[in-house]
């Protein structure tokens, strides 16, 4: 990979969840592309032959709205923010990107980013055969070894991120507004 592209890391946290699929968003691979957002959709429609319902999808509205909610953008109107709802696509559908964006860039982050959904799918096949393992273990042997077991599965559970209390709070003196001098 060469050094101007982004690491595998950096595209992994934009592949999110959508319709029980792992899609990226257009605005976050034109980004990757180099590519204005709109010219990367107008490339999309000019092939729409290449990119049936299971590569890519645009949202619904209410994906749309929840998605900006998620992610805090700005506003809808002529002074920024996202004007068009997303297309969402698969992995197929970003291979499928690579040769409607004909170009050296388009081919590197396509190499990049197929290798970052086969890193998450790998984590995830992990994941999964550890849990599986472990119940059969689990059920193997006897209630004496219940809190070693207990212990392990707390300890492949995913963490829950501590919800942090939005804004900001102020610790100072509180300053004393009427001093009654006759005391």
């Amino acid at each position: 990979m060469s050094k101007d592209l982004m690491p595998v890391e950096i595209i992994e946290r934009k592949i999110i969840l959508l319709r029980g699929q792992k899609v990226m968003l257009d605005r976050d691979l034109a980004e990757l592309y180099e590519v204005r957002t709109s010219i990367l959709k107008r490339a999309v429609i000019r092939n729409a032959e290449r990119f049936p319902e299971d590569f890519m999808f645009v949202l619904n509205n209410q994906e749309f709205i929840t998605l900006r909610c998620q992610i805090g953008t700005s506003k809808t109107d002529p002074r920024g923010g996202a004007r068009y709802i997303p297309m969402a696509f698969t992995e197929q559908g970003v291979a499928m990107l690579s040769s409607v964006l004909n170009s050296p860039r388009s081919i590197q982050v396509n190499i990049t980013i197929m290798r970052a959904f086969v890193r998450l799918r790998y984590i995830l096949a992990t994941h999964a055969d550890l849990a599986r393992k472990l119940e059969e273990l689990e059920k193997k042997y006897d209630a004496q070894f219940r809190v070693v077991f207990d212990a392990m599965r707390e300890l492949v559970k995913p963490a829950v991120p501590a919800n942090k209390p939005i804004g900001f709070s102020v610790r100072e003196r509180r300053s004393v507004y009427h001093v009654d001098v006759r005391k």
